[in-house]
């Protein structure tokens, strides 16, 4: 296939603002173990947001097309793909999403799930892998434990909330006041607001004094700081996959003598190429948890793509709820 095609581009790195629709993109072809998806549907994720603005580690460089992740049909194979046909309706990640056009490692997408729409598989790759991998074989999670979710309103924080709840796990999550109410009807026992109150006082009250199991943290900043302070000594773990309110670290010094917890850092990008077997599992669980109406069809709220830009300010800003979709 040749020809041009819609996408969104960003053309500086000074953030969404400079995201513009052009009409002109090259529509791309591909290569050996790729397909070429037709996109019914983009998903936005923080990571955009992020490169927007040049601060995604190995993130692209202005000007580039936008988006990673979307769902579509196959239109085209490159060499040496046999495991996928022409007409497949896929979910995927690849370069350039935002687009009436992308392509995708064959080895890398998952077939939308019998009955969803398109925009309604947007996320199992990313936000459903992302929030299952924090909490079983990275937070190794178990019945009767405690989890702290951090950014629970979002498309990762739902994910984790609903699947803690599901293994049996108590929940503790955070979320703006505007956003509790949604944050309880997925089934989180305890909502804090991260923007008033005294985040590491609340989670231990809450924990008996214990701390907690496991903390799903994707806020960075000072709140990884929290995060740290309400692990449980010792056993707890702190996974870390999102540095959206910024970096920050810790020593060996404070390994050793403050925060005796285990540290975990996720990308289930990294994930995914490093540990297919791993990954391999964790669609299955996700394909299970989808056959007994755990993991149910994404609702995101859908936006035409020359409204790009404004959906990226809104996540930005923290004024959505749920997974955001462009539509080509």
């Amino acid at each position: 296939m040749s020809g041009v095609m819609r996408a969104l581009r960003q053309e500086t790195l000074a953030g969404p603002v400079d995201l513009r629709l052009v009409e002109d993109a090259v529509t791309p072809a591909p290569g050996g173990g790729e397909v070429l998806v037709k996109v019914a549907a983009a998903g936005v994720n923080f990571a955009d947001v992020m490169q927007t603005r040049g601060t995604y580690h190995g993130g692209p460089q202005a000007p580039y097309l936008a988006g990673f992740e979307a769902a579509g049909e196959v239109v085209a194979l490159g060499a040496d793909v046999t495991a996928v046909e022409v007409g497949a309706r896929v979910i995927g990640t690849g370069y350039g999403a935002f687009a009436e056009y992308m392509v995708m490692a064959a080895d890398g997408i998952a077939p939308v799930p019998e009955g969803w729409r398109p925009e309604q598989a947007l996320g199992l790759v990313l936000n459903w892998a992302t929030a299952l991998a924090a909490l079983k074989p990275l937070g190794q999670l178990r019945a009767g434990q405690t989890v702290l979710v951090h950014a629970a309103a979002g498309a990762v924080g739902q994910a984790a909330v609903r699947m803690a709840k599901h293994y049996g796990a108590t929940v503790i999550a955070t979320a703006s006041a505007s956003k509790h109410e949604v944050v309880r009807r997925l089934g989180a026992d305890h909502v804090i607001d991260y923007r008033t109150a005294d985040l590491a006082s609340e989670v231990r009250h809450l924990s008996d004094g214990k701390g907690v199991d496991v903390v799903l943290e994707s806020v960075g900043g000072e709140t990884f700081k929290k995060s740290l302070e309400v692990a449980k000594r010792v056993t707890g773990k702190v996974v870390v996959y999102g540095v959206a309110g910024g970096e920050a670290s810790i020593s060996n010094w404070e390994l050793n003598f403050t925060h005796q917890v285990h540290v975990i850092g996720l990308h289930i990008g990294v994930l995914s190429q490093q540990a297919p077997d791993m990954f391999a599992e964790l669609m299955a669980e996700l394909s299970r948890l989808i056959s007994i109406g755990v993991y149910p069809p994404g609702e995101p709220t859908v936006y035409d793509l020359a409204d790009g830009p404004k959906a990226l300010a809104e996540l930005e800003a923290r004024a959505t709820v749920g997974k955001i979709a462009l539509k080509p």
